[in-house]
């Protein structure tokens, strides 16, 4: 099985390459909280305070916290010197949100055709995956980079029984 991680080097994370296949896995609840973060830190320039163990993957619930880099924006740097809990914490969700600009807001609904959760279906961990999701997709569209239809995906979990809590790890949402 593919191992798959954030790759740390001396200064440097290599994020983990999107692709739609990735993103809708983020969507469907089949991938950690954690996950979903580092995806997103990684792309702020947030670096992980010491390198994951031999032969650890990532997400879990134990590896080192991450810290603001060298490339973290300075707005985020200062309101968030370590890397927040996008998905647990409304207030870094929130800004998450606020740093899409305007043409980019779409991106979810033109790129994945998401429409959005069912009524029942309407967590705050799910939304802000969403969130997080377009979020990635308006950097992309920053880069001038395009999202490719695969590539590597982690191994995927079976969606939590109880989307409230997430997968085992999840942080509490507040």
């Amino acid at each position: 099985m593919l191992e798959f991680h954030s790759w740390v080097w001396p200064m440097a994370v290599v994020p983990v390459p999107l692709s739609r296949a990735l993103l809708e896995a983020v969507l469907a609840d089949q991938v950690s909280d954690r996950f979903v973060c580092e995806l997103v830190w990684a792309r702020l320039g947030y670096q992980p305070q010491a390198p994951c163990p031999s032969g650890e993957t990532s997400p879990g619930p134990d590896l080192a916290p991450w810290s603001a880099g060298p490339t973290t924006p300075p707005d985020w740097a200062e309101a968030f010197p370590a890397a927040p809990e996008l998905i647990a914490s409304r207030p870094a969700s929130v800004r998450l949100t606020r740093s899409i600009a305007a043409e980019s807001k779409q991106l979810l609904k033109q790129q994945l055709g998401f429409c959005g959760y069912r009524i029942g279906e309407l967590y705050p961990r799910r939304t802000r995956r969403a969130t997080a999701v377009n979020w990635l997709l308006a950097d992309l569209a920053r880069r001038g980079e395009s999202l490719p239809g695969t590539g590597p995906l982690p191994p995927l979990l079976p969606p939590p029984t109880d989307p409230v809590q997430g997968h085992p790890g999840d942080l509490p949402v507040g």
